[in-house]
């Protein structure tokens, strides 16, 4: 699940609020993005791939919130890891770093299954009852 939007490295180039299937963010009056519905993040790490300067941290559980301190998460190496290890965007090519997205399959397909399901509990909830 999305974690950290890391300020100090953000651009505001909106990339993540453009890629986000689910539409978690939005933009804030300031011109950044925000975190605004973290309940629709189904943890499909397409904010952090596209993300080019790094500033964002997607937990690994897509079930529930990991506690995460800002600090600790710059200095661990973890933010750009993904891009780094898939090969994504500058990594391309970098014989350092073969892509490995093709073991995103999972993910991504758990988090398609989730969204679905989230989208039809909603429509469930919005059916009034039939008069017969």
């Amino acid at each position: 699940m999305l974690e950290l939007i890391v300020a100090d490295r953000c651009t505001g180039c909106n990339t993540c609020v453009e890629v986000c299937p689910t539409n978690v963010f939005e933009i804030s009056a300031a011109g950044l993005p925000v975190i605004a519905r973290l309940d629709d993040c189904q943890t499909c790490f397409m904010c952090e791939l596209y993300c080019e300067v790094d500033a964002l941290y997607v937990g690994p559980d897509r079930e529930r919130r990991e506690p995460v301190v800002e600090a600790e998460i710059v200095a661990s190496g973890l933010l750009g890891q993904l891009r780094r290890d898939s090969g994504w965007g500058e990594w391309e090519g970098d014989p350092r770093y073969r892509s490995e997205y093709w073991q995103l399959g999972p993910y991504l397909q758990a988090g398609a299954k989730q969204t679905t399901e989230r989208v039809q509990r909603r429509l469930a909830a919005r059916r009034e009852p039939v008069a017969e």
